[in-house]
Formats: C-alpha cells, sequence, structure tokens
C-alpha cells in the first residue's frame, strides 16, 4: 500500500508537470473584442460579449486552435467612440492581440478604420454601415459581418415595388447608422420606381415621433421606413400604432431583437423587416445551408443564457469564427489572417448568410442573405 501511494504521488506529479509544460508550450491566440456593453448601443453589445464567451468556452474545451487555446481579451466601449480608439490602442499596444472583432455600432467601427489600417491588423465589424468597409481599397485590414445598410433597403424596396408601393415617407435617426442608411434610401429609390414624398429626422435620444409621423402621413405616403436602432425603434412603432396610420410600417434590419418585440408590445404587430435568418431559423426548411449552424447556436445560447441571441449577437459568431478558422489554416500571421478572411471565406456559412468575401468586397453578403419577417403574435413570421 505504501509502495502504491508512492507511485500515484509520483504520477500525479508527472501529470502535473507535463500539463504545466504542455500549456507552457502552447501559448494562447489572443483576439481582441471591442463591444457596447454598456450604454445606450448594450441592446447589441450584451448579446454580442456573450456570443464570444461562450464560443471561447467551446473552442478551448475542444482543444483550442491546434492545441493553443484562444483568448478573447473584451473591452467596454460603453457604446462611445473615444472609448472604443482607447480600447483598440490597448488591445493592439498591451494585449498584442491578432485580430480585433466589433464594435458594435457604425460610428465606432468607423473611428476604428484608420488605427486599424495603421496597426495592420484585421478588424471584423459588428456593424452595418457600408462606410465601414467601402471603399474597400482605403479599408484593406477592415471587415464586417452584418449585411450591408443598402442590400437592407434593396430587400425592402423590392418587397414593396411587388405590394404596389410607390410613395414612402422615412425616418432615419441622426447617428452613423442613420446617416448610411438615409444615404442608401435616398440613392436606391428611382431604381425600384420609389417616390420619397417626406424625409424626417431625429435625434437618438429623442422620446417622441409623432410630428415625423403626422408629416409622413400628411405627405400622402404609402409606407414608412425607419431607420434606426435601440430604444428609439420602439418608440417610432408606439407612435405609428397610437396615430393609426393606416399604412404599414418598415424597420431596418436593426431591429432584429425580440426585446423590441417585447418592449412595443401589441403595437409591434404587423412591423415589417428584412432581417437575418437567425431570428426564424426554425421556420427554415431542413436542407436549407444555415439551418443546421443557426440551430445550433441559437440552441446553445438559450441553454447557457436562458435568452435569444437575436441577430446581434450573430454577427459577433460570424465575426469571432471566421477570424478562427483563419488562424486554424494559417496560423498567428496578421497578414495572412487577413489575406484568408477576404479570399476563403466564400460560400462560408454564417448566421448572417452564405458569405463571399472578395478583394472587391469585404461583407460578402447581399440582399439575398435576408428574409423579410413580419410581426406575428409577439413572434417573427417570414412573410410569403
Amino acid at each position: 500500500m505504501k509502495v502504491f501511494k508512492i507511485l500515484l504521488a509520483v504520477f500525479i506529479v508527472l501529470g502535473l508537470s507535463m500539463s504545466v509544460a504542455n500549456s507552457a508550450g502552447k501559448e494562447p491566440y489572443k483576439i481582441g473584442a471591442i463591444f457596447s456593453v454598456t450604454g445606450p448601443a448594450s441592446f447589441l453589445g450584451e448579446p454580442e460579449k456573450n456570443t464570444v464567451i461562450m464560443l471561447q468556452e467551446q473552442i478551448n474545451k475542444a482543444g483550442g486552435i491546434n492545441g493553443h487555446p484562444i483568448e478573447v481579451i473584451i473591452e467596454d466601449s460603453k457604446s462611445d467612440e473615444t472609448q472604443s480608439v482607447l480600447a483598440s490602442k490597448k488591445l493592439l499596444e498591451s494585449d498584442k492581440v491578432l485580430a480585433i472583432i466589433g464594435p458594435s455600432t457604425t460610428g465606432e467601427s468607423m473611428a476604428l478604420v484608420p488605427i486599424m489600417n495603421t496597426a495592420k491588423t484585421p478588424l471584423v465589424s459588428c456593424a452595418a454601415g457600408a462606410p465601414i468597409t467601402q471603399p474597400v481599397n482605403e479599408r484593406h485590414w477592415i471587415f464586417k459581418t452584418p449585411q450591408y445598410d443598402f442590400s437592407v433597403v434593396e430587400a425592402i424596396y423590392a418587397y414593396m415595388k411587388s405590394k404596389g408601393i410607390a410613395k414612402v415617407g422615412i425616418m432615419t435617426v441622426s447617428t452613423g447608422f442613420g446617416d448610411s442608411g438615409k444615404k442608401a434610401l435616398q440613392e436606391l429609390a428611382p431604381k425600384y420606381g420609389i417616390t420619397i414624398a417626406a424625409d424626417e429626422r431625429y435625434g437618438p435620444k429623442d422620446s417622441d415621433m409623432s410630428t415625423q409621423l403626422t408629416k409622413i402621413k400628411a405627405a400622402g405616403a404609402q409606407a414608412v421606413i425607419n431607420w434606426s436602432i435601440g430604444p428609439t425603434q420602439v418608440v417610432v412603432t408606439k407612435n405609428w400604432h397610437a396615430l393609426k396610420m393606416g399604412m404599414p410600417l418598415f424597420q431596418s434590419h436593426g431591429w432584429g431583437s425580440k426585446k423590441n418585440i417585447e418592449l412595443a408590445g401589441k403595437a409591434a404587430e404587423g412591423v415589417i423587416a428584412p432581417l437575418g435568418r437567425l431570428v426564424v431559423w426554425d421556420k427554415l426548411a431542413d436542407k436549407h445551408p444555415q439551418k443546421a449552424l443557426l440551430k445550433k447556436y441559437s440552441a446553445d445560447y438559450e441553454a447557457k443564457y436562458k435568452s435569444e441571441p437575436g441577430t446581434f449577437g450573430g454577427h459577433a459568431y460570424d465575426s469571432l469564427m471566421m477570424v478562427v478558422e483563419a488562424i486554424k489554416k494559417v496560423g498567428p500571421d496578421k497578414a495572412k489572417i487577413r489575406n484568408y478572411i477576404e479570399t476563403k471565406i466564400n460560400k462560408w456559412p454564417g448566421t448572417g448568410g452564405i458569405f463571399n468575401m472578395s478583394s472587391k468586397d469585404h461583407c460578402g453578403l447581399d440582399k439575398d442573405a435576408l428574409e423579410m419577417v413580419v410581426v406575428k403574435n409577439g413572434d417573427w413570421e417570414i412573410l410569403k
């Protein structure tokens, strides 16, 4: 028995030594993440943060990347551009990350473009504005996973055209996201035979948009398009419902969170938006190339956090998994990671769609990545 105990002790010591040696020989691959965990855009940053924490656990439990654990260093931007800039400099200069995913908003992402280009480090943004990645020749190191705002506009206008809607009123928030959406709405209208009868604006902290909606109705519009994210979407929805506008309300892809439906209550019934398929994965055909991925991610997230990831958690999923796949294939080399994402993320099923990156397109999605979705009985339904 004494000999057995001695041998057991030796084996334990040897096992611990080997474990330490193995971990010492496999340095973690560091990836930065900047999300709006707090502040006005926390409804974006919270599911993004949760998603990367969950994925980090899953990846490391499965052996990491070629035996290397990943270490995702999450910084809270507090929904502020200045904080995003400070966070990026910390991640680049102190943490020496291989890439950064995020930020959550268009304005924050735009603030990081020159920094990431100078640092020659890949950024895979979780925000939607087209100027984040365009023009591509000036955004060499920048990618993004949400669908382009102009793709969303095309989806809305194509649907309107099919329903005989030709005269609309638009409402956009005075932020980078709103600016980009407004530009796309104005520029693409003639292509689809759409006339913008009223063009209204409001601030990100405004609490009543009844005046703007009243002007749209007076202008003879057949539908309202609202372009914002966060609480203002809910305000517009409640105002539209209270005013009994007598015309459909279309929201941007920023509408893709169940919390919006919950906050708007009965007012949300009938609201239409082009959204990624994550919110309606259970209504897709079994053979759909995204369904298995969407089902697993959604089920894993709900099991861990007791809530739905929504569209926004999916943006973080796609961003992190692109970087992880690149590192797995080419190793911890920033330039090779960038090149892999640009040239090899093709026919790549993500939560946002089937990605096809290229030297001319650092998003890789078009309007076909979207489904026209309507709120019905407090849930999402695919419009037929």
